[in-house]
């Protein structure tokens, strides 16, 4: 259960990260719904992220917050690409997709 707390919280990370990029680019009162959103996605994730490393069954830190970031570097690339028009060139996949993998490695080597 807290790997799926966790992997719920990257994806908050990115909503937060989102909702930054977002909010630069409004103003007035969508610039503030944005900015909510950011504030409200930062507080679940970190609220998420504690309730993983938490308890007797807890993720230990180091890999939580691995996963915590790299998910949230994740969807901030995916973000980037289909949101803010970032390009989507073979080297940024490549090291998205190296990142994926350590992800899911450090999955499997942690108890």
């Amino acid at each position: 259960m807290n790997w799926i707390i966790l992997i719920i919280a990257g994806f908050f990370e990115t909503g937060f990260a989102t909702c930054l990029g977002k909010a630069q680019e409004t103003t007035g009162k969508e610039s503030l719904f944005w900015w909510s959103g950011f504030a409200a996605c930062l507080f679940l994730s970190m609220f998420l992220m504690y309730k993983a490393i938490s308890g007797e069954n807890g993720i230990p830190i180091g890999t939580a917050y691995a996963v915590w970031t790299g998910i949230g570097a994740v969807g901030g690339v995916l973000a980037g690409i289909f949101l803010f028009n970032e390009p989507a060139t073979f080297w940024r996949m490549f090291f998205v997709f190296t990142l994926i993998a350590s992800i899911v490695g450090l999955k499997f080597v942690s108890n």
